[in-house]
């Protein structure tokens, strides 16, 4: 797999699923709910933009189970692209270590999903409590440190 786009693709998939994993580990283990911010960044889109995701209206059980599809839909689709930039940036850059850079593209990856939020007014991040910060960071640093590992593992090692 030689080009760095096609590589950091699969790297934010693998990404993606690594965040997915760990945020899932950490509802179980602490029994605790999923965050609400995905959807609510979706109904609040829905509402700038003066759309309904059902003609039964913006509380229906239609609208809103569109609302937790797309909001994780825009989750995945965030990973994979942050992967593909990941793989343009990457390829431009000398060799240091993945886990250097891994932790650089789990920043970039919660700063990229965080900043739209509070942009919408979904969530403050200046509220957020130490347990808020790492129960977003540490999942985004997963994501980074995997998207690092998977890409440098996808390198055409015969050149």
């Amino acid at each position: 797999m030689r080009h760095p786009i096609v590589r950091g693709i699969v790297a934010g998939a693998a990404g993606t699923t690594a965040l997915n994993a760990v945020t899932y580990l950490d509802m179980a283990l602490r029994a605790r709910a999923s965050s609400t911010t995905p959807e609510d960044t979706v109904r609040k889109v829905e509402a700038l933009t003066h759309t309904s995701l059902s003609a039964r209206g913006p509380d229906s059980d239609a609208a809103r189970n569109r609302r937790a599809g797309l909001g994780a839909l825009v989750g995945i689709t965030t990973g994979v692209a942050l992967g593909a930039l990941y793989g343009v940036v990457r390829s431009r850059l000398p060799r240091p270590p993945a886990p250097l850079l891994g932790v650089g593209a789990g920043l970039a990856a919660t700063a990229s999903t965080a900043a739209p939020m509070a942009a919408l007014g979904v969530t403050d991040p200046r509220t957020w409590s130490a347990t808020s910060w790492l129960s977003d960071l540490v999942p985004h640093l997963a994501y980074g440190l995997v998207t690092a590992l998977v890409f440098d593992s996808t390198r055409d090692r015969t050149r």
